[in-house]
């Protein structure tokens, strides 16, 4: 669904930034693709060779997207130039339009891209299809083999589960899912369907979470209790702690906005909800959080081991009373019923796990910043532009940026004089690779739903702290909370007539 995906661009335009698994790194998105060239040298495993029980038929994957907007793209150049795959069908609720720093997106240029690639220039049903709603393409192309879905977050659910109970192979942007109980579904029926998952959080894919995960494993900095995670986000991305509008614009052309509302509950068209901004709205986005919380988190979850917390808590930056007419209950404590919040502070609790002590989690957003470290030198930032995770073991500190990018031990000379392990973690040929070797038969990709579920969890769960505004103490198994039964409904999404999990 054209705009609705999620976004590494900030209003300037500035280009994010991929490693293709094997360098530490951060080559721009122009460089990211022309490497992808060099994909053909990673040779396919044969069909059925061990991993997922189902496999194409045909000799390349047929693959077709959901979402062809600013993420949607770019993930379609990239996967265009994977020799193993044909790109069949796009499908995207708007048929053009311009999006930041991508210039003309959705549905038909994609199908253009796709047919220039391949050079296609026969009849129009020969070459890649396009579509509006994605039920109707899953219902109409059997032969498509793997669905990539880069909608907005509250579309992932249902597009992902219509794949995976049509038994297709399912690539999946971040965060995986709008709510808990999505989360829990799609990552059954990954299970059920015995199929090839991945998330887009492609970080996980890169050299340095590996090393994260490594020196803490080998106890670089010794046992660890205490763990900060933060990110730049929302600054100026997109809105929060404003109200719905009133008035009514009409639907530009060529969009179905319909379609593009999909499950959630009705509410008149406006520009204040796409492209992109979608996500500062509750009902199809998670702010900062479900933006970043997929990326930042994940060496935390990796390294640490993390299963589920046994508590959550949220606070949050309340606005100026001139902002927005809720300004009482805001001040009160109440979280903006339509919007995300300006800042927000989530403190999760998790168990001891694995030979692993008990830890303290805390993410910081919207310029909130975990206390800078006495090892850390004068003028030294912490993390990098996106943000940052900072390790406190009882020998030392470790700090890395955005997506576990440049890890280092504090201070700059204790990293100097450590002795790094041998290699324990496999080394990845590419985070898109991966998935595409793991539906040709390989190894399951590492960021597949059976890892990124449990991730994706714990981001939900503190979305819901969040717009709870209290302290949460969380049953996994009951998959409720047990001190709080009012937030168990945000556990659970908000379907409109005829949508369903």
């Amino acid at each position: 669904m054209a705009g609705g995906e999620d976004t590494a661009m900030n209003g300037a335009g500035r280009d994010r930034t991929i490693s293709t698994g094997q360098s530490t790194g951060r080559p721009s998105r122009r460089t990211f693709l022309r490497g992808a060239a060099a994909l053909a040298a990673f040779s396919a495993l044969p069909r059925g060779a061990r991993g997922q029980d189902k496999t194409p038929a045909n000799e390349k994957i047929n693959m077709a997207f959901i979402g062809v907007g600013w993420q949607g793209i770019y993930n379609l150049e990239v996967f265009l130039q994977d020799p193993d795959v044909r790109v069949v069908a796009v499908c995207d609720v708007n048929e053009e339009g311009p999006y930041i720093g991508r210039g003309i997106a959705g549905r038909e240029p994609g199908r253009r891209m796709a047919n220039e690639y391949y050079g296609h220039t026969g009849r129009p049903e020969d070459g890649c299809a396009a579509y509006t709603d994605f039920r109707q393409m899953l219902d109409e192309r059997a032969d498509i083999d793997a669905v990539v879905i880069t909608a907005p977050d509250h579309i992932h659910a249902v597009a992902a589960l219509a794949a995976l109970r049509r038994g297709k192979h399912v690539f999946c942007e971040k965060p995986l899912a709008h709510s808990v109980a999505e989360v829990r579904a799609m990552t059954q029926a990954a299970r059920d369907a015995k199929v090839a998952t991945q998330m887009g959080n492609w970080g996980h894919a890169m050299e340095d979470i590996r090393l994260v995960c490594e020196w803490i494993w080998d106890g670089a900095i010794g046992e660890v209790r205490e763990v900060h995670a933060w990110t730049n986000r929302p600054g100026g991305w997109w809105p929060y702690g404003i109200d719905r509008p009133e008035d009514t614009p009409p639907v530009p052309p060529g969009l179905d906005w319909e379609g593009w509302l999909g499950p959630a509950p009705h509410r008149p068209y406006h520009p204040a909800y796409l492209p992109f901004i979608w996500r500062g709205w509750w009902d199809f986005g998670s702010g900062a959080l479900g933006d970043m919380g997929c990326h930042i988190l994940d060496p935390v979850v990796w390294a640490l081991k993390l299963g589920s917390p046994d508590t959550v808590e949220a606070s949050s930056v309340r606005l100026p009373s001139k902002a927005t007419p809720h300004a009482m209950e805001l001040a009160k404590g109440r979280v903006h019923p339509e919007t995300t919040t300006a800042a927000a502070s989530v403190r999760w609790t998790f168990p001891a796990r694995e030979g692993m002590p008990p830890v303290l989690l805390t993410w910081h957003d919207g310029g909130l910043m975990p206390p800078r470290p006495d090892e850390l030198e004068p003028g030294r930032p912490m993390g990098d532009g996106d943000g940052g995770v900072l390790f406190v073991g009882d020998k030392g500190k470790l700090m890395c940026g955005c997506y576990g990018s440049d890890p280092q031990l504090l201070p700059k000379a204790r990293m100097e004089a450590y002795t790094r392990p041998p290699q324990t973690l496999k080394r990845s040929p590419g985070h898109y690779r991966e998935w595409v070797l793991a539906c040709r038969g390989g190894e399951p990709a590492a960021a597949n739903f059976d890892y990124s579920g449990p991730l994706t969890e714990i981001v939900t769960l503190g979305i819901a702290a969040i717009r709870a505004d209290a302290k949460l103490r969380w049953d996994p198994e009951k998959m409720e909370f047990v001190n709080a039964p009012d937030a168990n409904r945000l556990l659970h999404p908000v379907f409109r007539e005829g949508w369903s999990l």
